[in-house]
């Protein structure tokens, strides 16, 4: 899922401006039907899971926010926007989703109730704001920001207000996710030279390097009970696939194994699954695995393209 060579490998931003099959997806016309999950066929199928996974899908010609049932069902749009609406992620109470949109000409931090409801503007910035994260309390977002000329972490209030930089690296920080406990902060980092992991103190202090990898290394995802951490990796070639490691950095393991390449992993909320994005089917699709990443299932099943799982706790 390599889009272009930009400063930070998981700025995803660019699929936004470039035709939908450079990013891995379909030209086809989109489906309208809701489709049936289908599990692939190498693998059984996993038991049901509960509560909803909203995702961002191009099914109505630009990328909107959907929500679905755990098993693929009632899909249904939230945002219903002409521009582009994406990257969402649930507050922990399950109430509301922030998400990234290019509504007002360039990419802002919205955030909107679980129903769709109440969409509002959280930053409003002549830069880039984008992959919104929430603190364990919901009180406050962490994002990314190119308003100091380079992409750099932030955090603010739930209601937008108190924008403050995390990180100053000029070769550029992004795709933050903030761990259970609410202390720490992992997010990707180009400081060394090619994307690698990194994890900070909620207040940006103590910076560790958690991946040391030669390939570019992204979107960190904590278990819920925060001793590890999902993400994805170039490692193994020209697309990504998703790993697993403890909180610390060690025992890094592949979980897919797939040349169309796989990303973006959410937990489930009791961390016996993940959810993620898939090129295995032609176009990339929602599906969901073990924790162990067996019994992996398809979740969606549409020409357009279906990615940016976010899982949440509320049924």
């Amino acid at each position: 899922m390599k889009t272009a060579s930009v400063a930070i490998a998981f700025l995803l931003v660019v699929c936004l401006a470039v035709p939908l099959v450079a990013c891995g997806g379909d030209e086809g016309s989109p489906s309208t039907a809701e489709p049936t999950p289908t599990p692939t066929a190498e693998q059984p199928t996993a038991a049901p899971a509960a509560g909803k996974i909203a995702f961002a899908t191009r099914r109505d010609d630009n990328f909107e926010v959907y929500v679905m049932n755990a098993d693929g069902s009632g899909q249904t749009n939230l945002t219903n926007n002409p521009p582009n609406d994406w990257h969402p992620t649930w507050s922990p109470d399950g109430t509301r989703i922030a998400f990234t949109s290019d509504r007002d000409g360039n990419h802002e931090v919205y955030v909107m109730n679980a129903d769709g409801s109440g969409q509002t503007n959280l930053t409003n910035n002549p830069a880039d704001d984008s992959f919104p994260g929430w603190s364990p309390d919901s009180s406050s977002i962490v994002f990314m920001s190119e308003r100091d000329g380079n992409y750099e972490i932030y955090v603010m209030k739930a209601d937008g207000s108190d924008q403050t930089r995390l990180t100053n690296n000029p070769a550029g920080d992004g795709g933050p996710a903030w761990s259970p406990d609410g202390t720490r902060i992992a997010f990707a980092t180009n400081r060394d030279g090619n994307a690698e992991l990194y994890v900070m103190n909620a207040d940006g202090s103590g910076l560790t390097n958690l991946t040391n990898n030669p390939a570019e290394d992204e979107s960190a995802a904590w278990s819920p009970d925060g001793t590890r951490i999902a993400f994805a990796s170039y490692r193994d070639g020209a697309n990504t696939e998703v790993y697993v490691m403890n909180a610390d950095g060690s025992g890094q393991t592949r979980l897919t194994n797939n040349p169309a390449g796989d990303g973006g992993p959410a937990w489930s909320p009791d961390g016996t699954r993940i959810a993620f994005e898939s090129g295995r089917d032609g176009d990339y699709e929602v599906y969901v695995m073990n924790a162990d990443g067996s019994a992996v299932t398809r979740l969606t099943d549409n020409l357009a393209v279906d990615w940016f799982p976010a899982w949440s706790s509320v049924p």
